[in-house]
């Protein structure tokens, strides 16, 4: 919440950003790196400056700024490392833009930036604007280059939702997500993958009121082990395939079918609940997990901090052939320091084939099968975004496809 003198500081920022952006240099902010070392920039006279650039491509301004005196507020020159090189940015980015309803953090990296997830290096913000680091609808960010042509892209000006509730003219929005909700919102109510340490030991059906074989909406079921209160509500889950790491074949987690909702009417071991809504019918077995609600989408997009290199476990609904917004399990986790946020490439694995020139394939043209065998390269295919991470396995959006992706196929560092 601002005081009306802070409002007043905010003012004067977004006045300031607006004067950098026409003379094409940096406006002051602070990385949200940790080990930024960058200095605020400030703008020389106005006599020094070129031309305003709004309606230059991004490409055209980075070649107009080159030329533009930009010094830090100690005097020096703006520093080394500062935004990224102008041939990150893309050639259609634009010089501004305002945020809107719909928008994710994905999304508009997307639109500045060939590699979104070099967005933290880009993103600078006013440390003392409340929530630096979230994105809203209505504020406008501003992209700008330092005379060595590298850029960054600031928050020229707040929207609605940063001022005091007695200056908002518009109702409070959220931040905007990191991905689209509908995106995974499969994921979180219908079929999913599961833990391993959520299918051992957990609270299940042991059976249903009046003898039924099967449960639907209305019926009421008997839940072994749930410590729960009257009131509560619960996901029934029922407990499919058994998912293997294609590299050791080690159990990583089950698939993991939804069910339905449930809440508890009495307490009791077993305790029993009533079927609120079902997608398919309830099953003596089947697990039941307390609500968690949906996985936290405000996370910045980053390749990972150290080498990851993986496969591809699962996806989700049993898809053979992976494309752009399919959801993946993966067989790398926290452990191996990936987590929400974490940006991944996919390699399609090369095919072995048998090589026709080597021994084994005679005269006639006939091809032994146990001729020399030569294993292709893999080919890049597609870009992964994690949003939820356990110890050893990671559940990602397809957010970006060339070709064709298929279980096994390597997930890697991008």
């Amino acid at each position: 919440m601002f005081r009306n003198q802070e409002l007043k500081a905010v003012v004067a920022v977004a006045c300031f950003a607006s004067a950098a952006l026409v003379c094409g240099c940096s406006s002051s902010g602070a990385s949200t790196r940790s080990d930024s070392s960058a200095a605020p920039v400030t703008t020389t006279e106005a006599a020094a400056s070129p031309a305003p650039t709004d309606n230059l491509t991004a490409t055209e301004a980075a070649a107009q700024a080159a030329g533009a005196n930009t010094v830090s507020s100690s005097g020096s020159d703006s520093g080394a490392g500062a935004g990224v090189p102008a041939d990150e940015i893309k050639s259609t980015a634009p010089m501004q833009y305002t945020v809107k309803r719909g928008d994710t953090l994905w999304g508009i990296a997307s639109m500045f930036l060939k590699d979104p997830w070099l967005w933290p290096e880009i993103w600078y913000v006013n440390p003392k604007i409340e929530n630096p680091h979230l994105i809203f609808p209505g504020d406008v960010l501003a992209l700008a280059y330092g005379k060595d042509g590298r850029a960054q892209v600031s928050l020229q000006q707040g929207g609605a939702a940063r001022l005091e509730p007695r200056l908002r003219s518009t109702p409070v929005e959220s931040a905007i997500p990191t991905i689209p909700y509908a995106s995974i919102a499969a994921f979180l109510s219908h079929p999913a993958l599961l833990d391993s340490s959520q299918v051992r030991g957990c609270p299940h059906v042991v059976g249903l009121r009046e003898d039924h074989q099967i449960g639907g909406a209305g019926n009421e079921i008997y839940v072994e082990d749930l410590t729960a209160a009257i009131g509560a509500r619960y996901t029934v889950m029922h407990v499919g395939e058994k998912l293997k790491d294609p590299e050791d074949h080690s159990t990583l987690g089950y698939q993991g079918i939804f069910v339905g909702t449930a809440v508890v009417e009495t307490q009791g071991n077993p305790a029993k609940l009533r079927l609120l809504d079902t997608e398919r019918e309830t099953l003596r077995g089947d697990c039941v997990y307390a609500d968690e609600g949906t996985a936290p989408l405000n996370f910045t997009p980053r390749a990972p901090t150290t080498a990851v290199h993986g496969a591809i476990v699962s996806v989700l609904d049993n898809v053979f052939v992976v494309g752009k917004d399919n959801i993946v399990a993966i067989n790398r986790g926290k452990g191996q320091g990936v987590d929400a946020g974490t940006v991944l490439a996919v390699d399609q694995r090369g095919d072995v084939v048998t090589d026709p020139g080597a021994a084994g394939y005679d005269v006639t043209g006939w091809r032994d099968s146990f001729g020399h065998k030569v294993k292709l390269p893999n080919e890049r295919t597609g870009t992964l975004l994690v949003f939820k991470s356990y110890d050893h396995l990671s559940y990602a959006l397809v957010v970006g496809a060339s070709g064709p992706m298929r279980v096994a196929d390597v997930v890697r560092s991008p």
